[in-house]
């Protein structure tokens, strides 16, 4: 008889470790059924948090083998293929503070989310009598991150949040600032993006993995790329990340490529750049990785791209 092999990790407030448990084998299971059997037939002890099996209520993230997902959900089947094995490690979300074995803590979460004004502001235009009055259209800008069920998996994911100081926020926060900064009915969308700006917007790495592992398929990568161009149209450009961003359009604007010698100075300015990137330059240098003295030249058909930055302008104004 097959038999599914799992390496669950503790903690029991104090010290951490690592427990075997096995079972049989069935087809057409979640991830949920595993973790439900294990504490009903071997352990009454396993802690995990679950409530409404439907991939509603977002209660149940979970790692298995290092990636994150909505137990009720994600088919164990869909696991065991993907992994090619039938020994599966089951831990805490990453990002989170662990309250006891796979639960963690989410107050912190929502202390952090407060800063983005996660609810209406309503606009001064509505009718107080009748509402606001919403066409469908505008509606569908609300639709996709309206959908988040504030299930953690984006956090857990996210490689940012891994090596940050606590600056940064959670990309479910990012999408609750979206959420409501697009809505036609509010009237402050500043308030929301403004602490978005504050804290770290730029240092998002693109990786993807937040949209990705999203249970609802909500683009988060999407809407970072809308934030950050709604705060230089805030006129917040005097950063690190506007200034780079500026940079690279300018690059290929104008060469079709990037001059990367140049990149730096024109992010960091000319003081930093010789003070931190220097030295890390100079053992590029000495491996061969990078020529200081090479000037990219313009690509053939820079005259194209260059008509193609002229028409994304012009759709941009219309």
């Amino acid at each position: 008889m097959r038999k599914i092999h799992f390496k669950i990790k503790r903690f029991d407030g104090n010290k951490e470790w690592y427990q075997d448990y096995q079972l049989a084998y069935e087809k057409g299971k979640t991830i949920l059924w595993a973790l439900t059997s294990i504490r009903e037939q071997f352990d009454p002890t396993l802690v995990f948090t679950s409530a409404c099996r439907h991939a509603i209520c977002g209660s149940c993230g979970v790692k298995v083998n290092g990636s994150s997902y909505l137990a009720c959900k994600t088919s164990l089947d869909e696991v065991l293929d993907t992994f090619k094995t039938d020994y599966l490690t089951f831990e805490p979300m990453g990002s989170f503070e662990v309250i006891k074995d796979l639960a963690v803590a989410w107050e912190p979460k929502m202390e952090k989310m407060e800063k983005v004004k996660p609810w209406l502001i309503p606009s001064v235009e509505g009718d107080v009598e009748g509402g606001f009055i919403q066409s469908e259209e505008d509606f569908h800008h609300i639709a996709s991150p309206t959908d988040c069920i504030l299930c953690g998996i984006c956090a857990s994911e996210c490689n940012q949040l891994a090596v940050n100081d606590g600056t940064y926020l959670d990309p479910f926060i990012l999408n609750r600032a979206y959420r409501f900064a697009v809505d036609s009915r509010d009237g402050s969308p500043e308030e929301h993006i403004r602490p978005v700006i504050e804290n770290e917007l730029w240092k998002c790495m693109h990786c993807m993995q937040c949209a990705t592992s999203c249970p609802k398929g909500i683009p988060l990568t999407e809407q970072v790329a809308f934030l950050r161009q709604e705060s230089i149209r805030m006129g917040e450009v005097n950063n690190q990340g506007a200034k780079h961003a500026f940079a690279f359009v300018n690059d290929v604007r104008t060469k079709g490529r990037l001059n990367e010698t140049m990149l730096p100075i024109k992010t960091d300015g000319l003081f930093k750049t010789a003070t931190t990137k220097v030295p890390f330059a100079l053992r590029m240098i000495k491996k061969g990785k990078i020529n200081p003295f090479h000037m990219p030249k313009a690509v053939e058909g820079i005259k194209g791209v260059q008509e193609i930055y002229k028409y994304a302008e012009e759709v941009e104004n219309r």
